[in-house]
């Protein structure tokens, strides 16, 4: 890494009408970083990425882009930037290569060797030479990541690049961006689910309804989540539920669907596994309910949820974070 950072945004704002899109969100990404804008649906990721790209324009505040600004550098603000928003768009009637020339023809060419290099880098030389309407869609995403780096750039914008795509294009898809980034390459993606930017990202902002909920690093998020929820059902839940009174670390209720619902640090929950089978107590269902850093995302982001509530003094600490 080094002292320039590659994004730069302070203050800025966009509404569309009566709709407050971004709410003065201030994000600073270092260069050689992977950082990940997280949020739900609406939270304003895409319209800050477009904001970024200079498709639209910020009703205040100041975005700065390896160290230039769209007032004082106009489309010049791009060189060096890669990437897309949404989802890649390429002529379906033309190759995946074909695509890939025509691209780099408009940006002025490439260099020798270049494009060979892309499509063994997202593992498409198989497939290059087939027409992109009978792509995959997590054929054409990999396509989009390729045509992305045919400007060979310093920083590189992916908009959710695993959204829609099946469980194996979703693991291929970040261990291409872990290779990506292994290279030195500064990656500022969005996304919507925690579990990709915990794997991929260094830093992160989490993003609710166009502000901000969280500003850290991914190691601070994980010491403020909170502790893990388990499914469990037994052979006699009933007895299960009265053993829970042992263990008072532990949060056991039950479950609109009849099984019960175990809260708490993961050894005391081990302790009362462990504490059921030795009163004959047979466990039929041990499941996570959901990750320690998805039920913080869900309490950051969910106005409807309650659990706010459980953990007061840690939510204080991310709001000021925030700031």
């Amino acid at each position: 890494m080094n002292d320039l950072l590659a994004v730069e945004a302070t203050g800025v704002t966009k509404t569309f009408g009566s709709v407050l899109a971004v709410d003065d969100i201030t994000i600073r990404v270092a260069a050689g970083e992977v950082y990940g804008v997280l949020g739900p649906n609406g939270a304003g990721k895409t319209t800050f990425l477009r904001m970024l790209f200079g498709l639209i324009r910020p009703d205040s505040g100041t975005i700065e882009v390896l160290g230039k600004s769209w007032g004082a550098d106009g489309v010049g603000v791009l060189d060096g930037v890669g990437g897309f928003i949404e989802s890649p768009r390429f002529y379906p009637y033309l190759t995946g290569r074909q695509n890939l020339e025509g691209l780099a023809l408009l940006d002025g060419g490439v260099r020798p060797g270049l494009l060979e290099e892309l499509l063994e880098l997202v593992e498409m030389t198989d497939r290059a030479d087939q027409k992109v309407g009978g792509y995959s869609y997590g054929m054409r995403q990999r396509l989009g990541v390729a045509a992305s780096l045919l400007r060979e750039p310093r920083l590189l914008v992916l908009d959710e690049p695993a959204n829609g795509l099946d469980p194996a294009g979703i693991r291929d898809m970040r261990a291409l961006v872990k290779r990506l980034a292994n290279s030195g390459l500064t990656v500022l993606l969005s996304s919507h689910d925690m579990d990709e930017v915990e794997e991929i990202c260094d830093n992160v902002t989490i993003m609710k309804r166009g502000t901000v909920a969280f500003h850290g690093t991914i190691a601070k998020l994980r010491t403020m989540a909170p502790d893990p929820g388990h499914l469990l059902a037994t052979t006699d839940d009933t007895r299960a539920l009265a053993l829970a009174e042992q263990h008072p670390a532990l949060r056991v209720t039950r479950d609109p669907e009849a099984a019960l619902v175990v809260t708490g640090p993961t050894p005391d929950v081990s302790a009362y596994v462990a504490a059921l089978v030795r009163n004959n107590i047979d466990l039929l269902t041990l499941t996570q309910t959901q990750t320690p850093l998805e039920a913080l995302f869900f309490m950051l982001t969910d106005d409807t949820t309650h659990q706010t509530l459980d953990r007061p003094a840690e939510l204080a600490e991310l709001a000021e974070a925030a700031r």
